[in-house]
């Protein structure tokens, strides 16, 4: 019963330090809106395009930290890998739908890097799944020079090796939600722009792949809403 209190007290502690706007409170800091410049997201990768590096790099620590802070908590109390996986799920899902933005939140990328980090550092488990996701996301940037494709492939891969090497079934799962958790945030990232006339079909399809509602990426980094219009051929 103790166990269980303090897993749903961690859940809850973990959404709301999810929650915490850094990135937000940041660019206002500078005059900057992130959730009306750029791609709109109030996450570490928008306010570094629309201010500098020097402000986002210690707000990417914190959003690597803040992941890797809860779950090592929940591994200090007791809890099994999979409620560990519970909590830092918690936190993404608090980055990406902030209580304090009206759940206008970023993407989770660095949360979800720092969950991922400490899962094999603190707990019996396979390294496998966290070292296939790194490999993946350094890989696919240095050939790609983007990071929505690699981070797609290293989130589909981690459950994938998980059930490989036979972890506990609610490792897996914790694992199978991550992903959807960061896969359903791309594709309801916004409403679609109102002069955007690609087809539902196209704009989902850009979104779960590029992350991104059209194909060219420097247009949507650093968009006017009233910019995006209809694109060729992919340019990432």
């Amino acid at each position: 019963m103790i166990t269980l209190f303090f897993w749903l007290l961690l859940i809850l502690l973990g959404y709301l330090l999810g929650s915490v706007p850094m990135s937000y409170l940041v660019a206002r800091a500078k005059g900057v809106d992130l959730r009306q410049q750029g791609t709109q997201q109030v996450g570490g990768g928008n306010l570094w395009r629309m201010t500098s590096w020097k402000l986002a790099l210690p707000i990417g620590i914190f959003d690597f930290a803040k992941g890797a802070l809860m779950v090592w908590l929940a591994a200090l109390l007791g809890l099994t890998i999979a409620q560990q996986m519970v909590v830092g799920l918690a936190v993404i899902i608090g980055h990406n739908w902030p209580i304090f933005l009206r759940f206008h939140g970023g993407r989770g990328v660095g949360t979800l890097i720092g969950i991922f980090t400490i899962l094999p550092l603190i707990n019996d488990m396979t390294i496998w799944p966290t070292t296939a996701f790194w490999s993946i996301l350094i890989v696919g940037r240095l050939v790609l020079g983007s990071s929505p494709l690699p981070v797609l492939a290293g989130i589909i891969a981690a459950p994938v090796l998980s059930a490989v090497f036979r972890e506990p079934v609610g490792v897996t799962l914790g694992f199978i939600a991550i992903a959807l958790i960061i896969v359903l945030k791309r594709l309801t990232a916004q409403p679609p722009v109102a002069d955007n006339k690609i087809s539902t079909g196209e704009l989902m399809l850009n979104r779960f792949l590029l992350d991104r509602d059209i194909r060219d990426k420097k247009l949507w980094m650093y968009r006017k809403p009233s910019a995006i219009t209809r694109q060729g051929p992919w340019e990432d």
